[in-house]
């Protein structure tokens, strides 16, 4: 018997191996979370087409006081939809209409 077949064998982090959880198992039982839903697109939900440069108003909603770009997962927007949120930001920064950082 080689010293990886013992039952003693221990792993890297020191616990045995019967002692871990099986692929997909949770350690801390099963109590359950909370349900989290499942954001939706805001601008796929008013139907919006095409995002206008010029709503500053609609773009400041998808920037963070630091002016940084909110990636998707922050808001639940769709992949089109955010690649639109995305040109608009840029173009308005370019015509001066939102600041590139708050200093």
């Amino acid at each position: 018997m080689s010293d990886m077949e013992t039952p003693e064998f221990k792993g890297r982090s020191g616990e045995a191996r019967g002692d871990r959880p099986e692929r997909g198992e949770r350690k801390g039982g099963g109590k359950g979370g909370f349900f989290r839903r499942r954001k939706t697109c805001k601008l796929c939900s008013e139907k919006v087409d095409y995002v206008d440069y010029k709503n500053t108003k609609l773009l400041l909603a998808f920037i963070p006081e630091r002016a940084k770009i909110l990636p998707r997962r922050m808001f639940g927007t769709c992949a089109p939809c955010q690649r639109k949120v995305r040109t608009a930001i840029l173009r308005a920064r370019q015509m001066a209409l939102i600041p590139y950082s708050t200093e």
